[in-house]
């Protein structure tokens, strides 16, 4: 290994140099598939354990104090009101002591256990956002939205309830065991007749889990479905009001809100079977108490201090109870969620760093297809390119030129590879770009795309996108470059402006031109534009083809193009026809020798000038 190749993997490659604000998650998700979900969500949980068994063990330190009062009830009467053997005060000092710090160790136990599920809720939207953002294209390509959008926030809440919320109950419920024992030390055969109804309160408990868990996993679904529709109608509004369908979407979203609620109500259905059963047959342990209790005071065979201890003691183990049906209910949503988050989790990215990989440096520019063949992934689906082969010299500009739906965009899009070539392969400074980190093949590659998206944050954090810590005058002259500047300092608060969402609250040719400006400050040594002056005015067109010209000097670019305008800024014209390159040369040349090549071009402008008469009308 060289001294440079040591330097390098020391220190990896990092094209935005931003300190971020937030660390990341302590722990992930364990990726053995074969451990229940629980499991697997554990190492989350560990990460935040001081301040997790803080708030269960001052939870269970509170209860303890709690379960007190009764035994001093049962003394304070016997001893104080029956006996007169000891001052009544005295008793009601230590039940007003044990009061007040048990409401402490619960106001720690809530503080404490509210850190830390907030805590584990960050950390799980970090994992699955950090996941999301390595996926490839083609997962996108088949992943509604909003089923995205519902795994990262109502099932990781679900989630996060229950990891840190059961213990919490679970906790609270061990009160139970405690004031059993403390039943058992005041009477045996009484404390066994309080509990002859639990076997029945275990079994319908298990019977409520089964039948909970299949309609836990369809209201997530379904909560999703609802999710996706409001995504595209918010995402897609113009088009919605374009085609006056706003009454069709509502009902969409009607259907789909229906199917939610009838799952909401067998939910509710299934609660309304189990949850009072659950809750109520405690209450027969109480009048069995009353009854049996009773009895023995009657005939002398237990204090009265000892049953309304034995009374006070039930009504506590009657709280554990109500929260039982509680907590079925959140284990078997929170499962459900989990099987939903692991589903994304546990998917694979198609796009990877291979083993070895290395940086692209020095990167001079050269472009080299072999041999590339390519189609889409999802099924069955044609050849897009089939045996394409191009060379692009360092520095050399070059236009792509083809029917639609000839491969022009896919050619980029292999380059910096959202998707991988299926046969042949891609070179950039004579590397397979398979063999090149993922981070700093995009660095050195700048694409704007015909349809340019903008964050619904200020121009200038638009522009500054790929350099988060450029100075504003860097932002201003990569505008400047873009013809961008002009309109800009016409918004009221110039760079300092936020988008809408989108960028909907600029036109087309505006939103491009601040994309060009994006890819211009980062100032790549290879340029791809995918038809990117294609909602821009000619007039306008022109002073930013001025300004491309002289930046496009010392850069390799491809041009996909569909304007003559456009092609006019590259050295060279490849066409495209079936996959392939049909023909190669200057525009010149191209439009004299080869037929297909001017018809591509009449075809361009016949549409351009429908498009413009559009706009226009």
């Amino acid at each position: 290994m060289s001294l440079r190749q040591a330097e390098e993997a020391a220190d990896p490659f990092t094209p935005v140099a931003e300190i971020p604000r937030y660390g990341a998650p302590r722990a992930g998700i364990d990726p053995d598939t074969s451990k229940s979900w629980l499991r697997r969500a554990m190492p989350v949980v560990k990460a935040h354990k001081l301040s997790f068994f803080l708030a269960l063990g001052l939870s269970f330190a509170g209860l303890v104090l709690q379960v007190q009062i009764p035994n001093l009830l049962n003394k304070a009467i016997d001893t104080a009101i029956v006996a007169h053997r000891a001052p009544l005060s005295f008793y009601v000092y230590w039940i007003l002591a044990l009061g007040v710090v048990g409401g402490l160790a619960g106001y720690g136990s809530r503080l404490a256990i509210y850190k830390t599920a907030y805590n584990i809720e960050f950390d799980l939207r970090n994992i699955i956002y950090e996941h999301l953002s390595q996926m490839s294209f083609s997962f996108y390509d088949r992943v509604q939205s909003g089923q995205l959008i519902s795994r990262a926030n109502s099932d990781i809440r679900s989630v996060q309830m229950y990891m840190t919320f059961a213990p919490l109950i679970l906790v609270q419920c061990s009160i139970a065991f405690v004031a059993f024992a403390f039943m058992l030390a005041i009477s045996v055969p009484l404390a066994i007749v309080a509990m002859v109804t639990m076997p029945a309160v275990y079994l319908l408990s298990v019977k409520m889990r089964k039948s909970m868990f299949p309609v836990s996993w369809l209201i997530q679904a379904r909560l999703a479905d609802v999710a996706t529709i409001v995504d595209e109608n918010v995402s897609g509004v113009r088009v919605v009001k374009s085609f006056a369908a706003e009454d069709q979407q509502l009902k969409a979203l009607a259907r789909a809100a229906t199917r939610l609620q009838w799952s909401y109500v067998k939910d509710a259905d299934l609660r309304a079977r189990f949850t009072p059963a659950v809750q109520n047959l405690s209450q027969i342990g109480l009048v069995l108490v009353l009854v049996f209790g009773g009895y023995m005071v009657i005939h002398g065979h237990l204090g009265l201090g000892a049953i309304l201890a034995f009374n006070a003691y039930l009504l506590m183990m009657q709280v554990p109870f109500t929260m039982l049906g509680m907590l079925i209910m959140m284990s078997q949503r929170a499962a459900a969620s989990a099987d939903r988050i692991y589903e994304i989790l546990d998917e694979r990215s198609e796009i990877v760093d291979r083993p070895g990989a290395v940086d692209l440096v020095d990167c001079r520019g050269e472009l080299r297809f072999e041999g590339v063949g390519f189609s889409y992934p999802g099924g069955e689906r044609p050849r897009v390119l089939e045996g394409f082969d191009l060379t692009v010299a360092a520095g050399e500009r070059v236009a792509i030129v083809g029917r639609t739906g000839s491969g022009k965009s896919t050619v980029a899009r292999l380059l910096t590879r959202f998707y991988d070539v299926d046969e042949g392969a891609v070179r950039i400074d004579g590397h397979d770009v398979r063999d090149l980190t993922v981070r700093s093949l995009r660095a050195n590659v700048g694409v704007v795309l015909d349809e340019p998206f903008l964050f619904s944050v200020s121009i200038r954090d638009n522009i500054a996108y790929g350099r988060p810590t450029a100075s504003l005058e860097e932002v201003r002259r990569a505008a400047r470059a873009a013809n961008a500047e002009e309109f800009i300092e016409q918004l009221p608060e110039g760079y300092d402006t936020v988008v809408g969402e989108r960028g909907y609250t600029l036109s087309g040719g505006q939103r491009q031109r601040i994309a060009i400006a994006r890819a211009l400050l980062v100032n790549p040594p290879v340029l791809i534009l995918d038809d990117a002056t294609s909602a821009i005015d000619v007039h306008v067109e022109q002073k930013i083809h001025e300004a491309l010209s002289h930046l496009m000097q010392a850069r390799t670019t491809l041009v996909v193009a569909h304007r003559l305008s456009t092609i006019s800024l590259a050295d060279r014209v490849v066409l495209l026809e079936g996959g392939r390159i049909v023909a190669d040369g200057t525009h010149a040349r191209l439009l004299e020798s080869n037929p297909l090549y001017a018809e591509v071009l009449a075809r361009s402008s016949a549409e351009e000038s429908r498009e413009h008469e559009t706009r226009t009308a």
